[in-house]
């Protein structure tokens, strides 16, 4: 069973989504329950490679209202439980011109929180408005089933 608690919605408006992945993530208590009660923000979030490991950066999870932590940082860097044959594929994608790594959400499966990313491509200002005509197009159609 899985719950979407927090989303990227720019993500996949700026992105072509290439190749996804999901991956766990190491929290404190805190953030976890932080993050099941909705206090999660993906805005301006983003996934790097850095010594072979994954990490997660800018990934804000609101202080727990009854956490006791004096000191607590919500943006701070975020490992990602990622294997290593993994690791050395989305390495290889990233070679490629123009590609980076996106997270799109972060969702709540089998009592784990997990974090979906994907390998993107930045998309261009007329793909965008391209994008913008179909869900136009869709929703019109839509409109015009209902009656």
């Amino acid at each position: 069973m899985e719950k979407v608690l927090v989303k990227n919605r720019k993500a996949t408006f700026d992105y072509e989504i290439l190749q996804k992945f999901e991956a766990g993530i190491v929290l404190l208590g805190h953030e976890v329950k932080s993050l099941k009660n909705g206090g999660g923000q993906m805005q301006g979030c983003f996934v790097t490679i850095k010594n072979g490991e994954v990490w997660i950066e800018h990934l804000h999870i609101a202080p727990y209202i009854k956490s006791t932590l004096d000191v607590y940082e919500p943006e701070r860097p975020r490992k990602l439980l990622v294997s290593k044959a993994e690791i050395q594929k989305i390495a290889g994608a990233l070679k490629q011109n123009g590609v980076t790594l996106v997270a799109l959400s972060c969702i709540a499966k089998n009592g784990l929180i997990k974090i979906e990313f994907a390998v993107g491509k930045g998309m261009k200002k007329y793909d965008k408005r391209e994008s913008l005509k179909k869900k136009d197009e869709k929703r019109q159609m839509q409109r015009q089933v209902r009656y």
